[in-house]
């Protein structure tokens, strides 16, 4: 194990800051489409507007979690290397990223193409399809933000 030095020390703590910043970035801008941005478009467009509205929302949402989400994990991977080169821990800063990647490809690439295919053709559910993607969604921004919530340093 290396001697941490104060170069170390001072760049280990402006990564932990870092990923505290983005993590808390990441459950801002998931819970803002979920709470503010969705409701309001059905609340004001019509709803075949709306609804494209906001798979376009969701599209981008996923792109943004998953430009986050690797961050995130390059980011604790530093974190790590400076404690111990080593050793490696499936910690909550890289089990949590990894797992919302998970459910941000499974609602992206799975579900969303199933969503559109049972409206354009009616065959499917989309009412069972919506509900899952609702709750991939709700479980993604959960993790992300008790991530946020356990990085918040207490004194």
């Amino acid at each position: 194990m290396s001697v941490p030095t104060k170069w170390s020390r001072c760049a280990t703590s402006k990564l932990s800051a870092a990923q505290s910043w983005l993590t808390g970035l990441w459950a801002g801008g998931l819970l803002s489409v979920a709470l503010v941005a969705a409701p309001t478009a059905f609340a004001t467009l019509e709803r075949p507007q709306a609804g494209l509205y906001v798979a376009g929302l969701f599209r981008a949402e996923a792109w943004y979690s998953l430009a986050l989400g690797v961050l995130l994990i390059m980011v604790e991977q530093r974190l790590q290397r400076a404690q111990d080169e080593r050793r490696f821990r499936f910690g909550l800063g890289f089990v949590v990223p990894v797992a919302v990647l998970v459910l941000t490809l499974i609602g992206a690439e799975v579900l969303q193409p199933l969503i559109q295919q049972a409206k354009m053709t009616g065959q499917g559910s989309f009412a069972l399809l919506h509900a899952a993607s609702t709750g991939v969604f709700a479980l993604k921004s959960t993790l992300v933000a008790y991530m946020a919530w356990a990085l918040v340093p207490r004194r």
